[in-house]
């Protein structure tokens, strides 16, 4: 029996494991870039609850392109929001010059709060 054949009919070569031959088959190229802490959890959820749509993305070669921008989108967002509640809140360097233990509280709050908002509506969704 040889080791690799090649079937016309669907354009694939098939090599020889055992008594089986199965299709070579290799995932399209895709761009390396950098994923982050937050496209690292959208990768995690996808894993465990979207599995489907994690197949998708792996399988067209997309799923990086996909998880950079969901990491970049994630981060501005964050980042959006804690400016803006901190103006809400009028945190501002005065007052970490004059009480810092009290503005590294209510700072690690806003942080806090911005996180779950970020993570319902971007990560987990």
């Amino acid at each position: 029996m040889d080791k690799y054949i090649y079937d016309d009919k669907n354009d694939l070569w098939y090599e020889l494991q055992g008594d089986y031959y199965i299709p070579c088959l290799i995932l399209p190229a895709e761009k390396e870039q950098p994923i982050g802490l937050w496209g690292q959890r959208h990768l995690q959820y996808l894993k465990e609850y979207r599995r489907i749509t994690y197949l998708n993305l792996l399988t067209s070669g997309m799923l990086n392109t996909y998880l950079a921008d969901i990491d970049k989108q994630t981060e501005e967002m964050f980042f959006r929001l804690v400016e803006q509640m901190k103006q809400a809140q009028g945190i501002m360097e005065q007052l970490k010059a004059e009480n810092a233990l009290e503005w590294t509280g209510r700072l690690n709050n806003i942080r806090a709060c911005a996180r779950v908002i970020v993570e319902r509506k971007i990560i987990f969704a």
